[in-house]
């Protein structure tokens, strides 16, 4: 594409509920009051808020009956750094990424309508967590509000549920908290049900999978009242939507006539457990796991509020360390998920960094962080001290972090194994893995990393070859705890060109190896990391591993070649004057299209402006998570009268699979510019 613009120096504002008033980031919103809920409108402003990400699929999913977990987020009011859509230089910043062990995920505010940051709905949707917005009246204020739609006729508390569930199906989460927190008059209380019941309808009818819960505040006759569980007083509410969270002051007893009174929907009553353990509740802090015991015991689901508790009480400097000693003493209590579709790849990235990492080496020094960017995530096992998994900042092949795996092999013992995800789904005829490590310590070549991937047994199930590519006597993948030994291929075929080409690149101290595994009627179950010394000792020996990389890819999939980045376009151009009087700062949004679901992110490059012949080195202008993308504060030359420049802008696809894409493939659009 190649466009022609005339500088302005004009101020041209954009929608301040949309873009930063001073850089014109793209932000994040929330709605204050039913005016202005009533009056949103789809605006092609707001596009840098819908999610990108699909929602993944995973097992078992929701709507099985074992008991859920879920997780309500509110952190100093909400939209803080994660409002900034394209991500921020915030040091040690909150992040949440025990992804595996829980079912659903809250963004409060006390905000009218919280609007989850999208960052947070791409990060959740990758590893299969639908999101849920909240929905919330209280005080004074609240009761004008509940007074204003609930009070009349139908159609005033029609026009909101149908405007939340517009909303989540227009952003792409996947429905609501409501929580009205304060009293109601005779005539609201009468109509808060059948709202419900019409904004769930409308919330499933728009959204797959979507969901409405009830928070256990106001009683059937209109008191705010918090019952701490079930009962005749607020089970009319629990009938009305999908599920209940409970406040937090219960006991035992509530535990027990709460599900006496659910009855076959027992795993819909959320108890909630506040993580910061305000007033009488049992547990909080490093004691959430005696909350979460008993709730098990009753076969009831949690509602975890807060768990940002370990970021705010115990401070940010051991804050990766803190949070796994707080989910790891929760682990027992928290059923895990299953990984159930392919290609399947990450590079571990929590979306945060003190450095930004391509290919081994680092890309960018300084802090950022873009939830939107962190990939999906392992289990973080801790098996009795012998072996524990951490994100580690300090070295990355993709991103910002890398997975540290550190552990003993026993005196006597070969190996140790700790499983990295677990998998649910029929393995195809033909599977790629690959795997990027880095050995650190005093002795590396003593180990032997590999991965171990065991499948469901099964009668009909049969292992073909296993070989490793390129040619190396690796350890294989092992099936259903049996070994099998590399076979060399004697040609490859051209479908593993690309595998290769991506294999080999391994740098900066890490090792790249792959494999190639047939299988016939299998169903995939675990994915394992496997590290072996060569000789056996009497005595234990310490190792520490990093992990860069792991991919699971169907092989049928890579033979179909790359999408294209296509109309690739350019708008919203904001030019100002710079210090330097050569040189213009320029602002512009690019929006592209590419097809739905295909890629993990995009990487827009400028190659540079110039107003003379010759060429630039690529820059890096960040990556998007969406096809469109807002460039901020470049500095480009001033054309002089009668002069114009020429400013180069790419788009890099990074596809699922991670695979490269040639550069022909990528989108390119050329900015001519002059004075007027």
């Amino acid at each position: 594409t190649i466009l022609h613009e005339t500088i302005s120096t004009r101020p041209q504002p954009l929608p301040a509920r949309y873009f930063d008033t001073k850089t014109t980031e793209p932000i994040s919103f929330f709605l204050s009051g039913l005016e202005e809920l009533l009056s949103w409108q789809p605006d092609s402003n707001g596009d840098f808020n819908i999610s990108a990400v699909p929602l993944a699929q995973r097992q078992p999913p929701l709507h099985s009956k074992r008991p859920r977990t879920l997780v309500c987020h509110d952190m100093r009011g909400g939209y803080l750094d994660d409002r900034f859509i394209q991500g921020s230089a915030t040091r040690n910043p909150y992040v949440f990424y025990h992804w595996r062990y829980i079912d659903i995920f809250v963004y409060f505010s006390h905000h009218t309508v919280t609007i989850p940051p999208v960052c947070w709905t791409n990060a959740a949707h990758r590893n299969g967590v639908p999101v849920l917005g909240t929905f919330i009246t209280e005080w004074t204020d609240g009761e004008k509000i509940c007074e204003a739609f609930l009070s009349g006729g139908e159609e005033a508390y029609r026009a909101v549920s149908e405007q939340l569930a517009r909303i989540a199906q227009h952003y792409r989460f996947d429905g609501w908290l409501v929580n009205i927190e304060n009293t109601l008059s005779v005539s609201c209380v009468g109509n808060l049900p059948p709202f419900l019941r019409h904004l769930t309808a409308q919330v499933h009818r728009a959204v797959p999978g979507g969901l409405v819960i009830w928070y256990d505040s106001v009683l059937q006759n209109g008191t705010l009242k918090w019952q701490n569980g079930l009962n005749e007083e607020n089970r009319v509410f629990f009938d009305a939507c999908d599920g209940l969270f409970t406040n937090y002051n219960w006991k035992e007893e509530n535990l027990e006539s709460s599900r006496e009174l659910a009855g076959p929907r027992r795993t819909d009553v959320y108890v909630g457990v506040d993580v910061f353990g305000r007033g009488d509740v049992i547990g909080g802090g490093f004691d959430t796991n005696k909350s979460l015991r008993l709730i098990r015991q009753y076969g009831l689901s949690a509602a975890i509020f807060a768990p940002g508790w370990v970021y705010e009480h115990l401070g940010e400097e051991n804050f990766l360390q803190n949070e796994n000693k707080f989910w790891g003493l929760l682990a027992e209590y928290l059923p895990t998920h299953s990984i159930c579709t392919l290609p399947f790849a990450t590079s571990f990235s929590l979306g945060m960094g003190n450095s930004r990492f391509m290919d081994g080496k680092e890309e960018e020094a300084g802090p950022w962080y873009d939830l939107s960017l962190q990939e999906i995530q392992p289990f973080y096992p801790e098996h009795e001290g012998r072996l524990s998994t951490s994100c580690y900042l300090q070295d990355a092949w993709c991103g910002g972090s890398s997975l540290r795996v550190q552990g003993i092999i026993p005196p006597g013992e070969e190996r140790v194994a700790t499983r990295l995800f677990s998998l649910q789904m029929p393995a195809p005829p033909k599977l790629f893995l690959t795997l990027l490590y880095k050995l650190e310590g005093p002795q590396p070549d003593e180990f032997t990393v590999a991965l171990e991937l065991t499948t469901w047994d099964s009668d009909t199930c049969h292992e073909g070859n296993v070989t490793s590519l390129p040619a190396h006597p690796l350890l294989p993948l092992t099936e259903s705890n049996s070994r099998h030994h590399p076979r060399i291929l004697a040609a490859l075929p051209p479908s593993l060109a690309k595998l290769l080409a991506a294999c080999n690149h391994g740098s900066k101290g890490w090792t790249s190896r792959c494999y190639e595994l047939d299988l016939q009627d299998c169903s995939l179950r675990d994915l394992s990391l496997l590290v072996s010394r060569h000789q056996p000792s009497p005595k234990e020996t310490s190792f520490t591993c990093l992990l860069g990389e792991v991919r699971v890819l169907d092989a049928a999939s890579m033979t179909a070649s790359p999408p294209q980045v296509q109309s690739l376009a350019a708008s919203q151009f904001w030019w100002q004057e710079s210090p330097e009087a050569e040189q213009l700062s320029l602002c512009l949004t690019l929006r592209w299209t590419f097809p739905p679901g295909r890629a993990n992110c995009f990487r827009v490059f400028s190659l540079g402006a110039r107003c003379h012949r010759g060429q630039t080195a690529p820059q890096l202008l960040g990556l998007a998570s969406a096809c469109l993308f807002r460039v901020v504060g470049l500095l480009v030359p001033r054309p002089v009268a009668g002069q114009s420049c020429r400013l180069e802008l790419l788009v890099e696809p990074v596809l699922c699979d991670e695979l490269p894409v040639d550069p022909d493939h990528w989108g390119r659009l050329m900015l001519v510019y002059s004075e007027p």
